[in-house]
């Protein structure tokens, strides 16, 4: 026999339902908008060449704009292009919104062949054999106006891949694969 009166128990199923779907995974809640424009640029250093673009558009990624962006990424060593992981676009402008900029990525270095990787690794201990380079999950960036810490600090927070921190060549890598920093 139940000791709460109806309106009561009303009142506290009504509340404890409230308080189930205040501790449900983000994931789940649709806090996550399907609506909106992100919009991305970068200024390619070894071209000269600039792309600019919204890259999704009410929760579609818009595969003109992606295919020019992997053009302006490419390996300029080899003039070949390769599709980038969408994510890491996902993950670029996250970071313009936490660092709160506008200003385009200038891009050091996008997708590498396995032939300019190969060489570059023969060169430097920096460059990985296997690097997400040549997969089109990495980038190697700097941001005008933003302290290279800053940038770092700020890409590793997001906690989406991995984040290099490069001073001395005056850039971060970032990537989709693991977390993890050096």
């Amino acid at each position: 026999m139940s000791l709460v009166c109806p309106a009561r128990r009303q009142l506290l199923l009504g509340l404890s339902g409230v308080a189930m779907f205040s501790v449900i995974p983000s994931k789940v809640q649709a806090s996550r908008s399907t609506t909106g424009v992100r919009s991305l640029g970068f200024n390619n250093l070894h071209t000269g060449e600039r792309g600019f673009g919204s890259y999704w558009i009410d929760g579609n990624y818009q595969e003109k704009t992606l295919s020019e962006f992997s053009h302006t990424l490419r390996d300029h060593r080899r003039n070949e292009s390769a599709p980038m992981d969408k994510r890491l676009y996902d993950l670029l402008f996250k970071l313009k919104l936490s660092l709160n900029v506008e200003e385009d990525f200038n891009v050091i270095s996008g997708y590498r062949s396995p032939q300019t990787n190969a060489m570059l690794a023969s060169k430097s201990n920096g460059v990985a054999k296997k690097s997400y380079h040549m997969k089109g999950m990495a980038l190697d960036i700097a941001l005008p106006n933003v302290n290279l810490s800053d940038l770092r600090d700020a890409a590793i927070e997001l906690k989406l891949g991995g984040v290099g921190y490069y001073p001395r060549s005056g850039f971060i890598h970032v990537d989709t694969g693991p977390v993890r920093t050096w």
